[in-house]
């Protein structure tokens, strides 16, 4: 049985999600983030060395990293989620899996450390230097960068509402921790990019989705 080490508001919600897209039989070993809602609690260092989620466990295999975890569980248990590998979909699927981390998350990490930057405990002659930093940062390059990504995935949606050709792919599970985030904090809304709204619409209304949510606990960004 394949074991996720879950922790609570993580990308690890999506391997829930594509477990049970995929009907596997798992087990989840649920962890709370540390005191202030950052950090992974130390336990998770006897998982993995970096101490992070989502890792799973199948048979002798330990894998951290959700995208290789993504690309593993599809390509082992989900042909269906797949394109086919000869396609110039497989290349797009490729693409997408790479860019959900690669390209999207970035300017969403900074604007989350900025933000946390402008709002934390400091000297009080310390804070309208640290508030002035993170606005200027913020609006010269943070938020000009999410606005870029965020037009661009408006803009790749296809006409099937999916990332890849016509059908689901496991891709679309990868891009969805992006899209949360930035519905969360980043300006994405119906007015803009009506396109990705719905997506998260319809993702959100999928019956696996609702079932890794009651597998995996609270989750702020559905």
């Amino acid at each position: 049985m394949i074991v996720v080490h879950h922790l609570n508001n993580s990308r690890s919600q999506r391997v829930l999600w594509l477990l049970e897209e995929l009907g596997i039989e798992y087990r989840v070993q649920r962890y709370e983030r540390a005191a202030g809602g950052l950090f992974a609690p130390p336990e998770l260092r006897k998982v993995h060395p970096l101490g992070k989620s989502p890792v799973i466990v199948d048979g002798d295999l330990t894998l951290a990293e959700s995208g290789a975890i993504v690309d593993y569980l599809a390509r082992r248990y989900g042909p269906q989620l797949l394109p086919a590998q000869d396609s110039p979909e497989f290349v797009r699927y490729t693409y997408w899996l790479h860019y959900a981390e690669g390209s999207a998350m970035t300017p969403l990490l900074l604007k989350l450390v900025f933000d946390r930057i402008a709002t934390s405990p400091m000297p009080f002659f310390a804070r309208p230097i640290a508030k002035g930093i993170a606005a200027k940062a913020t609006a010269s390059f943070i938020q000009p960068q999410l606005d870029l990504h965020l037009d661009y995935l408006e803009s790749q949606l296809g006409a099937s509402g999916w990332f890849v050709g016509d059908s689901f792919t496991a891709a679309d599970i990868q891009l969805s921790f992006p899209l949360e985030a930035a519905a969360a904090r980043a300006g994405l809304d119906n007015g803009k990019r009506p396109r990705l709204v719905d997506f998260l619409k319809r993702i959100h209304a999928r019956p696996a989705y609702q079932r890794a949510l009651e597998q995996g606990g609270p989750y702020v960004y559905a």
